[in-house]
Protein backbone atom coordinates (compact mmCIF):
# COMPACT_ATOMS: atom_id res chain seq x y z
CA UNK A 1 0.00 0.00 0.00
CA UNK A 2 1.48 3.39 -0.77
CA UNK A 3 2.04 5.91 1.58
CA UNK A 4 -0.47 8.97 1.79
CA UNK A 5 1.00 12.46 0.43
CA UNK A 6 1.72 14.79 2.60
CA UNK A 7 1.63 17.91 1.21
CA UNK A 8 1.22 21.45 3.04
CA UNK A 9 -1.59 23.22 1.38
CA UNK A 10 -1.28 27.11 2.08
CA UNK A 11 -3.28 28.98 3.78
CA UNK A 12 -5.57 30.44 0.91
CA UNK A 13 -6.53 27.77 -0.55
CA UNK A 14 -10.03 27.09 -1.00
CA UNK A 15 -11.70 23.68 0.31
CA UNK A 16 -12.22 21.00 -2.12
CA UNK A 17 -15.77 19.33 -2.99
CA UNK A 18 -16.04 16.32 -4.50
CA UNK A 19 -19.22 15.46 -6.42
CA UNK A 20 -18.80 11.68 -7.16
CA UNK A 21 -16.70 9.41 -5.37
CA UNK A 22 -15.84 6.52 -7.97
CA UNK A 23 -12.24 5.64 -8.47
CA UNK A 24 -10.75 8.79 -9.63
CA UNK A 25 -13.17 11.37 -7.34
CA UNK A 26 -12.73 8.81 -4.59
CA UNK A 27 -8.92 9.42 -4.94
CA UNK A 28 -9.21 13.25 -5.49
CA UNK A 29 -10.82 13.34 -2.17
CA UNK A 30 -8.43 11.13 -0.32
CA UNK A 31 -5.25 13.26 -2.06
CA UNK A 32 -6.62 16.39 -1.17
CA UNK A 33 -7.51 15.31 2.41
CA UNK A 34 -3.87 14.20 2.50
CA UNK A 35 -2.49 17.07 1.12
CA UNK A 36 -4.41 19.64 4.47
CA UNK A 37 -6.87 20.42 2.14
CA UNK A 38 -10.29 20.77 3.92
CA UNK A 39 -12.38 18.26 1.44
CA UNK A 40 -16.00 17.01 1.57
CA UNK A 41 -17.61 14.72 -0.99
CA UNK A 42 -20.86 13.74 -2.46
CA UNK A 43 -22.07 10.21 -3.72
CA UNK A 44 -25.95 9.14 -5.24
CA UNK A 45 -25.29 5.63 -3.57
CA UNK A 46 -25.27 5.41 0.28
CA UNK A 47 -23.15 2.55 0.40
CA UNK A 48 -20.18 4.70 -1.34
CA UNK A 49 -21.07 7.68 0.86
CA UNK A 50 -21.06 4.60 4.53
CA UNK A 51 -17.55 3.29 2.91
CA UNK A 52 -16.14 6.73 2.51
CA UNK A 53 -17.31 7.73 6.18
CA UNK A 54 -16.40 4.55 7.53
CA UNK A 55 -13.16 5.18 6.27
CA UNK A 56 -12.69 8.63 8.01
CA UNK A 57 -13.65 11.13 5.31
CA UNK A 58 -16.22 13.56 5.34
CA UNK A 59 -19.33 12.49 2.64
CA UNK A 60 -23.11 12.56 2.12
CA UNK A 61 -25.97 11.63 -0.05
CA UNK A 62 -27.65 15.27 0.22
CA UNK A 63 -26.19 16.95 -3.09
CA UNK A 64 -28.52 20.20 -2.29
CA UNK A 65 -26.90 20.08 1.49
CA UNK A 66 -23.10 19.33 0.20
CA UNK A 67 -23.45 22.45 -2.67
CA UNK A 68 -25.07 24.80 -0.03
CA UNK A 69 -21.95 24.03 1.71
CA UNK A 70 -19.52 24.39 -0.71
CA UNK A 71 -20.97 28.20 -1.99
CA UNK A 72 -21.18 29.19 2.00
CA UNK A 73 -17.21 28.05 1.78
CA UNK A 74 -16.27 29.35 -1.29
CA UNK A 75 -15.12 26.02 -2.20
CA UNK A 76 -13.46 24.97 -5.53
CA UNK A 77 -15.91 21.81 -6.73
CA UNK A 78 -14.82 18.81 -8.45
CA UNK A 79 -17.14 16.88 -10.96
CA UNK A 80 -16.15 13.72 -10.63
CA UNK A 81 -19.18 11.79 -12.66
CA UNK A 82 -19.65 10.48 -15.81
CA UNK A 83 -20.74 12.42 -19.37
CA UNK A 84 -24.50 10.92 -19.12
CA UNK A 85 -24.73 12.56 -15.40
CA UNK A 86 -23.32 15.74 -15.70
CA UNK A 87 -26.29 17.56 -17.07
CA UNK A 88 -28.25 16.56 -14.01
CA UNK A 89 -25.51 17.48 -11.30
CA UNK A 90 -24.74 21.09 -13.18
CA UNK A 91 -28.50 21.71 -12.78
CA UNK A 92 -27.72 21.37 -9.12
CA UNK A 93 -24.65 23.21 -9.07
CA UNK A 94 -26.27 26.39 -11.16
CA UNK A 95 -29.28 26.31 -8.61
CA UNK A 96 -26.81 25.99 -5.35
CA UNK A 97 -23.42 26.93 -5.79
CA UNK A 98 -23.19 29.33 -8.71
CA UNK A 99 -20.16 31.49 -7.22
CA UNK A 100 -18.01 28.68 -6.49
CA UNK A 101 -14.81 28.04 -9.20
CA UNK A 102 -15.61 24.65 -11.01
CA UNK A 103 -13.27 21.95 -12.46
CA UNK A 104 -14.05 18.06 -13.55
CA UNK A 105 -12.10 14.75 -13.73
CA UNK A 106 -14.09 13.53 -16.40
CA UNK A 107 -11.56 12.14 -19.76
CA UNK A 108 -13.28 14.24 -22.58
CA UNK A 109 -13.00 18.39 -22.02
CA UNK A 110 -14.96 19.81 -25.23
CA UNK A 111 -18.34 17.84 -24.56
CA UNK A 112 -17.92 19.22 -20.50
CA UNK A 113 -16.98 22.40 -22.02
CA UNK A 114 -20.06 22.97 -23.95
CA UNK A 115 -22.31 21.24 -21.01
CA UNK A 116 -20.83 23.34 -18.55
CA UNK A 117 -21.05 27.07 -20.53
CA UNK A 118 -25.04 25.46 -21.40
CA UNK A 119 -25.66 25.74 -17.62
CA UNK A 120 -24.34 29.19 -17.79
CA UNK A 121 -21.37 28.30 -15.58
CA UNK A 122 -18.56 28.66 -17.82
CA UNK A 123 -16.91 31.68 -16.70
CA UNK A 124 -15.82 30.35 -13.09
CA UNK A 125 -14.95 26.79 -14.90
CA UNK A 126 -11.71 25.12 -15.85
CA UNK A 127 -11.45 22.05 -17.31
CA UNK A 128 -9.05 19.17 -15.99
CA UNK A 129 -8.12 15.64 -16.60
CA UNK A 130 -5.75 13.95 -14.24
CA UNK A 131 -4.28 11.06 -17.13
CA UNK A 132 -4.47 8.15 -13.69
CA UNK A 133 -6.82 4.95 -13.39
CA UNK A 134 -7.35 1.40 -12.86
CA UNK A 135 -9.88 -1.31 -14.90
CA UNK A 136 -12.17 -1.07 -11.12
CA UNK A 137 -14.26 1.11 -10.12
CA UNK A 138 -16.33 2.49 -7.22
CA UNK A 139 -14.77 4.20 -3.81
CA UNK A 140 -12.81 1.20 -2.58
CA UNK A 141 -10.71 1.30 -6.40
CA UNK A 142 -9.67 4.50 -4.90
CA UNK A 143 -5.73 5.13 -3.59
CA UNK A 144 -4.77 8.46 -1.84
CA UNK A 145 -1.24 8.16 -4.30
CA UNK A 146 -3.05 7.49 -7.21
CA UNK A 147 -2.03 11.06 -9.00
CA UNK A 148 1.45 10.86 -7.53
CA UNK A 149 3.32 11.92 -10.62
CA UNK A 150 0.60 11.24 -12.86
CA UNK A 151 0.08 13.94 -15.68
CA UNK A 152 -2.83 16.13 -15.26
CA UNK A 153 -4.50 18.09 -17.68
CA UNK A 154 -5.43 21.77 -17.18
CA UNK A 155 -8.45 23.10 -19.40
CA UNK A 156 -6.34 26.41 -21.09
CA UNK A 157 -8.79 27.74 -23.27
CA UNK A 158 -10.05 31.42 -24.70
CA UNK A 159 -11.18 33.40 -21.56
CA UNK A 160 -10.65 31.25 -18.84
CA UNK A 161 -10.52 32.95 -15.63
CA UNK A 162 -6.73 32.69 -14.11
CA UNK A 163 -8.11 32.66 -10.70
CA UNK A 164 -9.49 29.46 -11.31
CA UNK A 165 -6.94 28.02 -13.70
CA UNK A 166 -4.57 28.82 -10.38
CA UNK A 167 -6.90 27.03 -8.15
CA UNK A 168 -7.23 23.80 -10.06
CA UNK A 169 -3.39 23.57 -10.95
CA UNK A 170 -2.18 23.86 -7.24
CA UNK A 171 -5.15 21.14 -6.52
CA UNK A 172 -3.18 18.94 -9.37
CA UNK A 173 -0.21 19.42 -7.87
CA UNK A 174 -1.13 19.17 -4.11
CA UNK A 175 -2.39 16.15 -5.52
CA UNK A 176 1.12 14.98 -6.50
CA UNK A 177 0.41 15.08 -10.32
CA UNK A 178 2.16 17.29 -13.14
CA UNK A 179 0.29 19.43 -14.86
CA UNK A 180 -0.04 19.79 -18.46
CA UNK A 181 -2.31 23.09 -20.36
CA UNK A 182 -4.21 22.43 -23.05
CA UNK A 183 -7.59 23.59 -24.75
CA UNK A 184 -10.20 21.39 -25.29
CA UNK A 185 -10.09 20.18 -28.56
CA UNK A 186 -6.05 19.62 -28.24
CA UNK A 187 -6.89 17.52 -25.41
CA UNK A 188 -9.56 15.23 -26.81
CA UNK A 189 -7.86 14.70 -30.13
CA UNK A 190 -4.73 13.21 -28.17
CA UNK A 191 -6.91 11.65 -25.68
CA UNK A 192 -8.48 9.65 -28.25
CA UNK A 193 -5.10 8.10 -29.30
CA UNK A 194 -3.70 7.12 -25.51
CA UNK A 195 -6.73 6.68 -23.72
CA UNK A 196 -10.00 6.06 -26.05
CA UNK A 197 -8.20 4.08 -28.63
CA UNK A 198 -6.60 1.58 -26.25
CA UNK A 199 -9.89 0.89 -25.19
CA UNK A 200 -11.48 -0.20 -27.97
CA UNK A 201 -8.49 -2.17 -29.26
CA UNK A 202 -8.33 -4.04 -25.86
CA UNK A 203 -12.01 -5.42 -26.02
CA UNK A 204 -11.10 -6.26 -29.71
CA UNK A 205 -8.20 -8.35 -28.77
CA UNK A 206 -10.13 -9.57 -25.67
CA UNK A 207 -12.93 -10.96 -28.34
CA UNK A 208 -10.63 -12.22 -30.87
CA UNK A 209 -8.63 -14.37 -28.23
CA UNK A 210 -11.95 -15.16 -26.57
CA UNK A 211 -13.01 -16.47 -30.10
CA UNK A 212 -10.06 -18.97 -30.28
CA UNK A 213 -11.51 -21.09 -27.11
CA UNK A 214 -10.59 -22.32 -23.97
CA UNK A 215 -6.94 -22.91 -25.17
CA UNK A 216 -5.95 -19.98 -26.73
CA UNK A 217 -7.47 -18.51 -23.31
CA UNK A 218 -5.41 -20.80 -20.73
CA UNK A 219 -2.20 -20.12 -23.01
CA UNK A 220 -2.69 -16.03 -23.00
CA UNK A 221 0.12 -14.55 -20.64
CA UNK A 222 1.69 -11.44 -20.23
CA UNK A 223 1.37 -9.49 -23.76
CA UNK A 224 -2.33 -10.51 -23.64
CA UNK A 225 -2.74 -9.41 -19.33
CA UNK A 226 -1.03 -6.16 -20.84
CA UNK A 227 -3.32 -5.91 -23.85
CA UNK A 228 -6.36 -6.22 -22.47
CA UNK A 229 -5.96 -4.53 -18.99
CA UNK A 230 -8.39 -1.73 -19.72
CA UNK A 231 -11.27 -4.13 -21.21
CA UNK A 232 -12.14 -5.21 -17.62
CA UNK A 233 -13.42 -1.60 -16.96
CA UNK A 234 -17.31 -1.35 -17.00
CA UNK A 235 -18.66 -1.42 -20.22
CA UNK A 236 -20.58 2.03 -19.22
CA UNK A 237 -17.67 3.72 -18.07
CA UNK A 238 -16.02 3.04 -21.36
CA UNK A 239 -18.90 3.55 -23.72
CA UNK A 240 -19.82 6.91 -22.07
CA UNK A 241 -15.70 8.64 -22.66
CA UNK A 242 -15.89 6.81 -26.09
CA UNK A 243 -18.86 8.23 -27.51
CA UNK A 244 -18.45 11.66 -25.74
CA UNK A 245 -15.34 11.94 -27.90
CA UNK A 246 -16.74 10.48 -30.92
CA UNK A 247 -15.47 12.49 -33.98
CA UNK A 248 -11.52 12.49 -32.71
CA UNK A 249 -12.06 8.80 -31.56
CA UNK A 250 -12.92 8.01 -35.71
CA UNK A 251 -9.77 9.83 -36.95
CA UNK A 252 -7.78 7.52 -34.97
CA UNK A 253 -9.68 4.48 -35.22
CA UNK A 254 -9.30 5.20 -39.01
CA UNK A 255 -5.67 5.73 -38.82
CA UNK A 256 -5.30 2.78 -37.02
CA UNK A 257 -7.36 0.53 -39.46
CA UNK A 258 -5.25 1.80 -42.32
CA UNK A 259 -2.09 0.83 -40.36
CA UNK A 260 -3.73 -2.81 -39.27
CA UNK A 261 -5.19 -3.22 -43.35
CA UNK A 262 -1.53 -2.30 -44.72
CA UNK A 263 -0.21 -4.98 -42.18
CA UNK A 264 -2.02 -7.82 -43.00
CA UNK A 265 -1.92 -7.11 -46.90
CA UNK A 266 2.03 -7.22 -46.68
CA UNK A 267 1.62 -10.43 -44.10
CA UNK A 268 -0.41 -11.65 -47.05
CA UNK A 269 1.83 -10.64 -49.89
CA UNK A 270 4.97 -10.84 -48.64
CA UNK A 271 5.01 -12.47 -45.51
CA UNK A 272 6.36 -9.68 -43.58
CA UNK A 273 5.07 -7.80 -41.19
CA UNK A 274 8.71 -5.45 -41.11
CA UNK A 275 6.97 -1.99 -41.97
CA UNK A 276 4.11 -1.93 -38.81
CA UNK A 277 6.82 -3.81 -36.42
CA UNK A 278 9.31 -1.85 -37.30
CA UNK A 279 7.23 1.42 -36.67
CA UNK A 280 5.65 0.87 -33.68
CA UNK A 281 9.06 0.12 -31.63
CA UNK A 282 10.41 3.45 -33.20
CA UNK A 283 7.18 4.94 -32.05
CA UNK A 284 7.05 2.97 -28.23
CA UNK A 285 11.02 4.06 -27.70
CA UNK A 286 9.49 7.90 -28.35
CA UNK A 287 7.12 7.34 -25.77
CA UNK A 288 9.39 6.24 -23.42
CA UNK A 289 12.46 8.78 -23.67
CA UNK A 290 10.02 12.05 -23.74
CA UNK A 291 11.41 14.24 -21.21
CA UNK A 292 8.83 17.08 -20.00
CA UNK A 293 10.19 20.45 -19.14
CA UNK A 294 9.35 22.83 -16.38
CA UNK A 295 7.55 25.94 -17.95
CA UNK A 296 9.10 28.17 -16.03
CA UNK A 297 8.72 31.53 -18.37
CA UNK A 298 4.81 31.98 -17.79
CA UNK A 299 3.01 34.20 -15.80
CA UNK A 300 -1.02 32.96 -14.81
CA UNK A 301 -2.81 36.09 -15.69
CA UNK A 302 -0.31 38.55 -17.63
CA UNK A 303 -0.85 39.07 -21.40
CA UNK A 304 -0.74 36.32 -23.78
CA UNK A 305 -0.47 33.82 -20.72
CA UNK A 306 -3.16 31.51 -22.00
CA UNK A 307 -2.10 30.93 -25.33
CA UNK A 308 1.73 31.10 -24.06
CA UNK A 309 0.70 28.20 -22.03
CA UNK A 310 -1.05 25.86 -24.05
CA UNK A 311 1.95 26.67 -26.57
CA UNK A 312 4.20 24.92 -23.73
CA UNK A 313 1.89 21.94 -23.26
CA UNK A 314 2.52 21.72 -27.04
CA UNK A 315 5.87 20.94 -27.06
CA UNK A 316 6.20 18.90 -23.97
CA UNK A 317 6.02 21.70 -20.91
CA UNK A 318 4.72 20.93 -17.78
CA UNK A 319 4.25 22.44 -14.27
CA UNK A 320 5.45 20.45 -11.31
CA UNK A 321 4.84 23.24 -8.96
CA UNK A 322 2.63 26.34 -8.27
CA UNK A 323 2.59 28.55 -11.39
CA UNK A 324 3.43 32.07 -10.74
CA UNK A 325 0.51 34.24 -10.98
CA UNK A 326 -0.05 37.95 -10.93
CA UNK A 327 -2.30 39.79 -8.85
CA UNK A 328 -5.21 39.35 -11.40
CA UNK A 329 -4.07 35.23 -11.59
CA UNK A 330 -4.80 34.55 -7.38
CA UNK A 331 -7.84 37.09 -6.58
Amino acid sequence: MCQPIRVSAEATDPPVCVLGLGLIGGSVLRAAVAAGRTAWGYNRSAGAVEDARADGYDADTDLEAVLRRAQRSGALIVVAVPVPALDAVLDQVAAHAPGCALTDVVSVKRAVLDTVRGHGLGARFVGGHPMAGTSQSGWAAGDVALFRDAVWVVGTDDGVDPGVWSQVAALAVDCGSVVVPAAADEHDAAAARISHLPHLLAEALAVTAAAGGDLALGLAAGSFRDGTRVAGTAPELVRAMCEANSSALTVALDETLRLLTDARDALADTGSTEALVTAGHAARLRYEILDRWEITDVTVGEDGWVERMRDAGRRGGALRARARSTSAGTR
